[in-house]
């Protein structure tokens, strides 16, 4: 069938007349969710105390292609902008970090063992310290940094505001951004508290596109710590070890495939 001059142009300058509207919604869905995301991480910054409770799991692609998911929980506590307390549980580890402005603590509850260093100056630079190693990795950690959206936002490609979601009876934005390795989903709480309340990374250069993912639960802000908060106290018969000696403290199992989680 031949379709007829009049048609085909008439069609063609439907089409071409389009492409202007379908880009500016796509940048205007762009702009929303940079700006729904900029609302909440400066809300999370903005706070001088939050304490939180969470659950995570984390992928693994196996040499013969199954996916296996491992699974966590957890809590955590700050004061800006130089104490931390976090403690995170699984099936293969027990740890616990404390942070007290000086000292970095770090406990292996599932080693009977510790570990201790001299601590930056800020939470952000203990972050930074914690990805270069130490054995306790916090992959959600950069929705806590004072720059996080700037942080965040530096590898963007692409961005999106999908629409609503509910994670856990709660009423969210749900966000979708691209980088050049990963892709990443953000939910965040409708109304006065913009909290983070899930967050989900795709690992785009694994085979079978491993997933992270971290989910807030309870969350609340505190004007005064209790005194002893961020003091680490070392139980009986725990054993000193050197940083680089207090292993075995990963989300994952002893022998999981290197290099094959987001």
């Amino acid at each position: 069938m031949t379709l007829h001059p009049s048609l085909y142009a008439a069609g063609l300058a439907a089409l071409l007349s389009g492409l202007p509207l379908a880009q500016a919604q796509a940048q205007a869905q762009a702009d929303d969710a940079k700006a729904i995301l900029k609302t909440s991480l400066d809300y999370v910054s903005q706070q001088q105390t939050l304490s939180l409770t969470f659950d995570s799991s984390i992928e693994i692609i196996t040499p013969r292609l199954e996916k296996i998911q491992f699974t966590n929980s957890g809590d955590l506590r700050l004061q800006r902008p130089d104490k931390l307390r976090a403690h995170r549980v699984g099936g293969y580890a027990d740890v616990e970090l404390v942070f007290d402005g000086k000292t970095v603590s770090i406990l292996g509850r599932n080693l009977d063992a510790y570990a201790q260093f001299e601590g930056p100056d800020n939470l952000d630079a203990l972050i930074e310290a914690l990805r270069m190693g130490h054995g306790i990795a916090l992959p959600g950690a950069d929705l806590l940094l004072s720059n996080a959206y700037e942080a965040l936002v530096a590898g963007v490609l692409e961005s999106k505001h999908i629409g609503r979601g509910v994670i856990d009876g709660v009423e969210c934005e749900h966000l979708a951004f691209r980088n050049a390795d990963t892709d990443w989903q953000l939910w965040v709480e409708l109304g006065e508290r913009p909290i983070p309340r899930k967050l989900v990374i795709t690992s785009k250069t694994v085979n079978s596109a491993p997933q992270y993912t971290l989910q807030v639960k309870d969350w609340s802000t505190e004007a005064a710590p209790a005194a002893d908060a961020f003091v680490f106290k070392v139980p009986d018969g725990a054993t000193r070890l050197e940083p680089d000696a207090l292993t075995g403290l990963d989300e994952l199992p002893p022998g999981a495939p290197a290099g094959e989680t987001p």
